[in-house]
């Protein structure tokens, strides 16, 4: 899959696994200068659950997942690969 334009002009990649989520975060959270740590007292999750995130654990529970996302300011969006579908 191809990078696309989202309706706010910024690229798109598609999440299609783990590790590609997990290295979404971790770029979110360089770019914003946050630590393991910081970001885990901000989410109130901890350094661990992090840690396996962004290394693309399968297993991370969904909910956290989203916390840290909204944490991040990340949106996450679902977009049908078939529109006949």
């Amino acid at each position: 899959m191809h990078p696309s334009i989202s309706s706010m002009g910024q690229a798109c990649q598609p999440i299609d696994t783990a590790e590609r989520l997990g290295l979404i975060i971790r770029q979110a959270r360089k770019r914003q200068g946050l630590t393991l740590e910081t970001l885990a007292g901000l989410c109130g999750v901890s350094i661990r659950f992090l840690s396996e995130l962004e290394n693309g654990r399968q297993s991370c529970g969904m909910g956290r997942v989203l916390r840290v996302l909204e944490t991040l300011g990340v949106e996450l969006f679902a977009l049908p690969t078939d529109i006949n579908a």
